[in-house]
């Protein structure tokens, strides 16, 4: 069952989806007068609540977990301007603001609240988790740490791209326009054309940007004053001594170049509980996405942990 909730975030609201069990899916009552287990998930980077949150949203609820995942500020059906922000600060109060609203709803019990990350989402997740620990277990898939990730690919080195966006922004601020880039290329054949060939780029473009999983209210832009923010954040800082929730890490088991694999292990070997490490061999980062056999392997394990650990 899914229901549209609309989350108070301050002066904007947050547009959510909450996916819900059928009663005959739960196994901690048999007449739904039992409050839920609840998961909160956060998406990737630029990637809306239809997409592959909804994916595993849907099977959670399928396996009697309740899910939340919603859009972020800024962002898809959510309020909140400069419209495309992505500022990995603003992501992590996105969740704690959705758990002020599971506060609220009769149907969920606000002690046994989890956490979903996926991609970006992860490493988001990760750094909610470590101060808000309402948050009592954290569950990622393919976890990405945005801001290692933005400073990897600078050719200059990430201080050098600061003050090119510095410069950039002044302009901005002079002509009064603000600059948006690219998540991804808009087609395959972009991507051809610019030399994006590599498995991982086809795969998030065929995602993104084709019928298999692209969304209306996913622009593929991103604001690029905001990728200063990215340069200066790290999901994992301080993991080690204040996430003391119990960890579980999926990966995809196919090395792509995404550092999803790398990131995860890191990770898993950073926090304080880590209780379970799935590694789904042949699968690839954005095959975690949407590929039944994939997501519904990460979804039993997933659910079996959110149920010992909520």
């Amino acid at each position: 069952m899914l229901q549209h909730v609309t989350i108070p975030r301050g002066p904007i609201d947050l547009a959510a989806h909450l996916h819900l069990p059928d009663d005959t899916e739960r196994t901690d009552d048999t007449d739904g007068s039992v409050p839920l287990r609840t998961v909160v998930l956060c998406t990737p980077g630029g990637s809306v609540k239809e997409q592959i949150g909804a994916a595993y949203a849907s099977r959670l609820a399928a396996r009697g977990i309740a899910a939340l995942v919603f859009d972020p500020a800024h962002q898809g059906q959510s309020g909140g301007e400069p419209r495309d922000l992505e500022d990995p600060y603003r992501r992590g109060e996105d969740i704690s603001y959705a758990i002020d609203a599971l506060g609220a709803m009769p149907r969920v019990d606000a002690q046994r609240v989890g956490v979903l990350g996926i991609c970006a989402g992860g490493g988001y997740a990760v750094h909610t988790a470590r101060t808000d620990h309402r948050i009592k277990a954290v569950g990622t898939v393919v976890p990405v740490n945005m801001g290692a990730s933005f400073r990897s690919f600078q050719p200059g080195g990430p201080a050098a791209a600061l003050d090119t966006l510095a410069e950039a922004r002044t302009a901005e601020s002079r002509m009064g326009e603000q600059t948006r880039v690219n998540w991804l290329p808009d087609t395959l054949e972009e991507a051809e054309a610019a030399g994006l060939t590599d498995i991982d780029t086809v795969q998030a473009v065929t995602y993104y940007r084709t019928g298999r999983g692209g969304n209306a209210h996913s622009t593929n832009r991103r604001l690029a004053r905001g990728d200063s923010l990215l340069l200066g954040y790290d999901a994992f800082q301080l993991v080690d001594q204040l996430m003391t929730q119990p960890l579980q890490v999926v990966l995809a088991g196919r090395v792509g170049n995404t550092g999803s694999y790398d990131t995860g292990m890191r990770l898993w070997k950073l926090a304080p509980d880590p209780v379970d490490l799935m590694v789904i061999e042949d699968a690839g980062h954005y095959e975690m996405y949407d590929e039944p056999r994939y997501v519904d392997a990460a979804a039993d394990r997933l659910a079996r942990f959110y149920a010992a650990h909520l």
